[in-house]
């Protein structure tokens, strides 16, 4: 599970990835979503690493829930 950002971190995006090495690579070089290509996602800021895919995506979830840094970092926090 993965977060990344625009230069300006005022976009989040939240990911689910077996690689993320290749992924941020991929985003970088503005390859992805329609989303991280129109808004410049560019920026790995934060990751986790699950050994269950299921796992993962239920934190992805989570996380989702939370639209703005705030609540995002209360959540990676506790």
């Amino acid at each position: 599970m993965y977060i990344m950002s625009n230069w300006s971190n005022k976009v989040l995006y939240v990911g689910v990835t077996n690689n993320i090495r290749t992924r941020a690579i991929s985003h970088m070089g503005g390859f992805g979503s329609k989303f991280t290509t129109k808004y410049r996602v560019i920026k790995l800021v934060y990751f986790e690493i699950f050994d269950d895919v299921i796992e993962a995506i239920k934190r992805e979830k989570q996380l989702k829930a939370g639209s703005s840094w705030e609540d995002l970092a209360l959540k990676i926090i506790f």
